[in-house]
């Protein structure tokens, strides 16, 4: 990682704390809407030690979740038996940047941990065999994506610039002037909302050109369920919020106790990883909890 890129999320962390103090008041109105708590969740194994992304395979329904020492997987809720538990798949990268591009399409990046025979950062790399192997797309040894956006047919990331790509080779630059910690993308790549340390911002042009968003909250994560104008996303102080017209004005709807720190929504449920653990809606975010 970069001094710069080191410096920006110092910077975005010690924002986002503040962010979290100032709109504690705002976030009440959810917060009574809803008794969902980290504790309730499923927990994930004990050498996770920090959580960068959620998703969810719409082929298997397994829920993914992206570490500090690689991709975790869940089997889908209502299979298997006995209580649910995460298990390793694949080789031991730091995944800073994880998104579901379809069903069984995974793109990533990061950096390999001491061992794996991958370039440092590995840039934009691909799966599609549940996470077990990776292959190199673009960027390698050059980018290290801290947030990732995929659909189909369009990847949008930030590896200190935001950039975009349709067949993961070849990049766009896309606004400069916007540094995203989270990012969600419509079905059809050409609506971009955006969390930054300014506030929520907006593109409709495939993120040529980003506005902020009047009277949003102040979100940190965000994510697109997809096939829909439907958009989540969660505050530093936990109130969970939807939007019906994609990103252009928002509602409370709930709370995830014990510090978000992924997000991932679908038509079916909303998916968090709080604190050790992840949690579930399947009320459209009001209520979270096991399965």
């Amino acid at each position: 990682m970069s001094t710069r890129q080191r410096t920006r999320l110092s910077a975005a962390t010690a924002v986002l704390a503040v962010m979290a103090a100032g709109c504690a008041a705002e976030g009440q109105e959810g917060a009574d809407r809803s008794s969902g708590t980290a504790a309730a969740g499923v927990a994930l194994p004990g050498e996770v030690s920090h959580v960068h992304a959620v998703d969810v395979d719409p082929a298997s329904g397994d829920i993914l979740v992206a570490t500090h020492e690689g991709l975790y997987v869940l089997p889908a809720p209502g299979t298997g038996d006995g209580a649910a538990e995460a298990s390793r798949v694949g080789p031991a990268i730091d995944l800073m940047g994880f998104a579901v591009a379809g069903p069984g399409r995974y793109v990533a990046s990061g950096h390999p941990h001491p061992g794996v025979d991958m370039p440092d950062p590995v840039g934009l790399i691909e799966s599609r065999d549940g996470g077990s192997t990776w292959q190199a797309l673009s960027r390698a040894g050059r980018s290290d994506f801290h947030a990732l956006a995929a659909t189909p047919d369009r990847v949008v990331g930030f590896d200190g610039a935001l950039r975009a790509t349709e067949d993961g080779t070849t990049w766009e630059a896309l606004d400069e002037g916007v540094e995203p910690f989270s990012l969600g993308v419509d079905d059809d790549g050409r609506t971009v909302v955006a969390t930054t340390r300014d506030g929520l911002v907006r593109s409709t042009d495939g993120g040529s050109g980003f506005s902020a968003v009047d009277g949003a909250p102040p979100l940190a994560l965000v994510d697109w369920v997809p096939g829909t104008d439907t958009v989540l996303g969660v505050a530093p102080d936990g109130g969970v919020h939807r939007s019906e017209d994609a990103g252009a004005s928002w509602e409370p709807t709930g709370r995830i106790d014990g510090g978000a720190q992924a997000l991932h929504a679908d038509a079916d449920q909303v998916v968090a990883v709080a604190g050790d653990r992840v949690v579930r809606s399947t009320d459209g975010g009001s209520v979270f909890g096991s399965w």
